[in-house]
């Protein structure tokens, strides 16, 4: 019985390392998605900070990534930005792939 206690203790450890390593990941991706946006929309310096931290705190709203989403739309539309719907969501892909790097890089 200990090899199979064993053995499940270790997936659930690596299920909470999993866990962390994404949730990390999710809030460096919004971090990038944030800067992305930002440049789009003509800000910069502490502004781009700070547009970044908002969108960080917009995942908070509910779960998954539609929080997100329908920020940068709303953000992007009130400043006249033209952006597909389907761009940003392919940014918003490509920035978490990048961010898993990061993460698992150390960076």
């Amino acid at each position: 019985m200990s090899g199979f206690d064993d053995r499940e203790k270790t997936q659930e450890n690596k299920f909470v390392h999993d866990s962390d390593l994404e949730f990390k990941a999710t809030a460096r991706r919004n971090k990038l998605l944030g800067a992305w946006a930002a440049e789009l929309m003509g800000l910069s310096g502490e502004a781009v900070d700070a547009y970044a931290k908002e969108v960080i705190i917009a995942d908070l709203e509910e779960k998954g990534d539609e929080d997100v989403f329908r920020k940068i739309r709303q953000d992007l539309d009130a400043k006249n930005v033209e952006m597909s719907d389907h761009r940003i969501r392919r940014q918003m892909d490509e920035l978490l792939d990048v961010a898993r790097e990061q993460i698992q890089k150390g960076n």
